[in-house]
C-alpha cells in the first residue's frame, strides 16, 4: 500500500521513516519533504502543495492513507478537501484546528468546558493590552491569537517586555510575525505567568476513542539554562518523568476526555493528533498551556524512535474509528533530539549554507531533516530549524551522550544548538 505525509519539517521526517518500516507499506510519498527524505531510497519527495492537485496526485497513485504533518495546511481545511472527495486522511477538519490556529478560541473553549488553564484576556487593540499589563504586572505572557511557527509567545518577566511584545505583535503594518486573524486583523491574548515543569503530551483520536503516545518535553527556549527567546523547539526527550502515572491520569481526565467530550458537544468532531502543552506545578497539578492539533516538532522524533508498533496500522485503526483496539507497545530506553538550528534563528534563519558530516542512520541515532534542500549532490540549509539529531539510550544521559556524540561531526557555518538537553529530567 501506498501512504502520502504532507510537509516538509523534521516531524514529517520522522513520521515518513517510521511508516516505511510496516511490511503493508510499498511507498511512502511526502509532500513537498526536505533534503533528509529526498536522501532516504524509500522516500519520494512530491513537489505538490495545492491542497486539490494533492488530492489529485492521491487519486492518480492510489494512495491508501494521507498523513498531514504541519498546523498550516490543517488551518487552511486540507483535511475537508480530501474527505469531500472520499480519501482516507488523518487529522483534524478546519474547524477542529482552530484549537490551535487561534489562541483566543482555544482559551474561550476552555473556559466554556471547565478545562484547567491560565486566566486570560484577549485584545485587538494595543491600548487595551497595555492597561491590561499595567494593571496585573509582570511576569505576564503575551501570545499572538494565530498561528506562528513556534514563535508568537513572548513569556515578559518585565513590565517592558510585556509592552515592547505587545507593540510587536499589535503593530499594524510592522507587525514582524504576520500574524492576522480570519477577521482581518491582528489580535493578542494576554496570559497569568504559571509556575511549573513543562511537558507535551499528546494522544491520537479518532473521533471519539483515545489513546496516549509516550510522554515528552521539550525545550523552547533558544539558549542553555533556559535563557533566550522562544522558539518552535530547541531538542526534546521521552518519556518526561514529571509526568507521573497521577499526573497521566489527571490530564486524561481533566483535559483530554473534556476536551474531545466539548469539541463534540460545540458540534466538531475531533480527529487526529491532539497536543496538549502542559505546565506541571509542585503539586503535580496540570493545567493547559496551549493546544496543538498535530505532533509536536521537535517530539516527534524521539517519539518515533520508540515507537514499537507498526505506525501504519496504528493510523488505519484512527481513521476506521477502531483505536480502543490499539495497544502501543514502545522501547523502554529513551530517546533525546537536539536541534541544530541556522545562523540567525528565530527571526531571521540564513539560508544556503552547506551542510556536513551528516552520519549514515543507525539503530540507535538518527539525523531528522527539518530545514534542509538538497542541491547539487548535497545538502544545504533552508530553514530555521535545521536537523534533530536524535539517539536511543538506557538513560537520560546515555541517550544525551550519544545524541551529542553524533551531532558533533555535523558542520554548517553559523550553526546554533542547545548543550543542556535533557536537564531537568537528569535532574531528577
Amino acid at each position: 500500500m501506498k501512504v502520502l505525509v504532507i510537509g516538509n519539517g523534521g516531524r514529517e521526517h520522522a513520521l515518513a521513516w517510521k511508516l516505511k518500516f510496516s511490511p503493508r507499506v510499498q511507498a511512502v510519498f511526502v509532500a513537498p519533504g526536505n533534503g533528509g527524505t529526498a536522501a532516504d531510497p524509500d522516500l519520494h519527495n512530491v513537489a505538490i502543495t495545492d491542497f486539490n492537485a494533492l488530492a489529485d496526485f492521491v487519486e492518480a497513485e492510489k494512495i491508501v492513507l494521507t498523513v498531514v504533518g504541519p498546523e498550516t495546511p490543517l488551518a487552511g481545511g486540507v483535511v475537508d478537501v480530501f474527505r469531500a472527495r472520499g480519501l482516507r486522511v488523518f487529522g483534524p477538519t478546519q474547524a477542529a484546528a482552530q484549537l490551535e490556529s487561534s489562541k483566543a478560541f482555544a482559551k474561550a473553549f476552555m473556559q466554556r468546558h471547565d478545562i484547567p488553564t491560565a486566566a486570560f484576556a484577549t485584545f485587538s487593540d494595543a491600548a487595551g493590552a497595555h492597561a491590561h499589563v499595567n494593571a496585573n504586572g509582570a511576569p505576564i505572557v503575551i501570545k499572538a491569537d494565530g498561528l506562528a511557527a513556534g514563535k508568537g509567545v513572548v513569556v515578559a518577566m518585565s513590565l517592558q517586555q510585556a509592552h515592547e511584545a505587545i507593540d510587536w505583535m499589535l503593530g499594524g503594518n510592522d507587525n514582524k510575525l504576520g500574524v492576522v486573524h480570519n477577521d482581518g486583523g491582528a489580535r493578542v491574548v494576554i496570559e497569568q505567568f504559571l509556575e511549573g515543569e513543562e511537558a507535551s503530551f499528546i494522544v491520537l483520536c479518532d473521533g471519539k476513542n483515545v489513546v496516549s503516545l509516550a510522554t515528552s518535553q521539550d525545550h523552547k527556549r533558544l539558549l542553555d539554562d533556559d535563557e533566550g527567546p522562544n522558539t518552535g523547539g530547541m531538542g526534546a526527550y521521552s518519556p518526561a518523568p514529571v509526568v507521573t502515572p497521577n499526573v497521566h491520569a489527571k490530564v486524561m481526565n481533566e483535559i483530554i476526555y473534556p476536551t474531545i467530550a466539548g469539541m463534540a458537544k460545540d458540534g466538531i468532531t475531533f480527529t487526529g493528533f491532539l497536543y496538549a502543552g502542559l505546565m506541571i506545578d509542585a503539586n503535580g497539578q496540570p493545567r493547559t498551556v496551549e493546544f496543538n492539533c498535530r505532533m509536536g516538532d521537535p517530539e516527534t522524533q524521539p517519539i518515533m524512535m520508540r515507537l514499537k508498533s507498526d505506525l501504519f496500522d496504528v493510523l488505519m485503526h484512527a481513521t476506521d474509528g477502531t483505536l480502543d483496539q490499539v495497544d502501543l507497545q514502545w522501547d523502554r530506553r529513551v530517546a533525546l533530539g537536539v536541534v541544530m538550528a541556522a545562523s540567525g534563528y528565530p527571526l531571521s534563519p540564513r539560508k544556503g549554507d552547506a551542510i556536513t558530516g551528516l552520519p549514515d542512520d543507525a539503530d540507535e541515532a538518527m539525523v531528522f531533516h527539518a530545514g534542509t534542500a538538497a542541491v547539487n549532490e548535497g545538502v544545504v540549509t533552508s530553514g530555521g530549524r535545521v536537523l534533530c539529531v536524535t539517539a536511543l539510550g538506557d538513560s537520560v544521559k546515555s541517550a544525551q551522550h550519544r545524541a551529542y556524540e553524533a551531532l558533533r561531526g555535523i558542520h554548517f557555518d553559523g550553526a546554533q544548538y542547545r548543550a543542556d538537553i535533557g536537564f531537568r529530567a537528569i535532574k531528577r
